[in-house]
């Protein structure tokens, strides 16, 4: 079985400027590959609306899945719903079920749901909602792309509501082997025994460590036999460090 692929395209001018980092394509990885979804694709583009449709329509047509964060509050920057319907050509409105969730979410908590932020309600025809357990306004699903929330806590909760609606293959599962031998002495063998196990990719990862060189060895696979018998001959080759 072939598993679903996906992008992430990471939208604002603040992670660009390096004032804000991006943790959320890192939780995004750790939660696609458990479910079977494999991240093949990152693309970080400013708060610019051609920008955004360019890259929505690119990496949408080549992935099974397209995620999105940031762009999406109630400030005049927050273009993120306008290009996503705009690269579908798409109508965009205030939609009835988002500002019932607004409303109610606002009476409760005794704010106003002022013009600005009536701006979260505005969700493109034909997309389904997405779930925002911490601040209520919704992202949204058009197509196969799935609109989240920048902010790291949000884009969580979103993700957590929508991943299990999401169909996914064979979770890839990873071992790691620390050996106190540097990258270039292990290389060939490392070479040979990827040619014997395809099944299996194998990262090189070298450090430094109190005057010694090493290299983690990470072997990832969809398949659990293999992926042990590759990790258990290499482990023959070049003990590792022991404690």
């Amino acid at each position: 079985m072939i598993n679903p692929t996906a992008a992430m395209l990471v939208i604002g001018d603040e992670i660009l400027s390096g004032r804000t980092q991006d943790t959320n394509t890192h939780h995004l990885a750790g939660e696609l590959t458990a479910h079977g979804i494999d991240l093949l694709e990152v693309r970080v583009v400013p708060d610019d609306t051609g920008a955004i449709i360019a890259a929505v329509q690119y990496l949408a047509e080549r992935h099974s899945h397209l995620f999105t964060s940031g762009g999406i509050g109630p400030t005049h920057d927050d273009i993120t719903a306008d290009a996503v319907a705009a690269a579908f050509g798409t109508p965009i409105g205030v939609r009835d079920d988002a500002r019932a969730l607004l409303v109610a979410h606002y009476a409760k908590s005794g704010g106003k749901l002022n013009k600005a932020r009536l701006r979260m309600a505005r969700i493109p025809e034909g997309a389904s909602l997405i779930e925002n357990p911490v601040s209520t306004a919704p992202g949204f699903s058009l197509k196969n792309v799935h609109v989240l929330a920048g902010v790291p806590m949000v884009f969580k909760a979103m993700l957590a509501s929508l991943l299990p609606t999401l169909s996914g293959g064979t979770p890839l599962i990873s071992q790691t082997l620390r050996l106190m031998w540097p990258e270039g002495t292990i290389a060939k063998p490392l070479a040979k025994l990827a040619a014997q196990f395809p099944e299996v990719s194998f990262g090189s990862y070298p450090f430094y460590d109190n005057g010694n060189y090493g290299t983690n060895i990470v072997g990832r696979s969809k398949e659990a036999a293999m992926l042990e018998a590759a990790m258990t001959k290499l482990e023959a080759k070049f003990p590792p460090e022991t404690t």
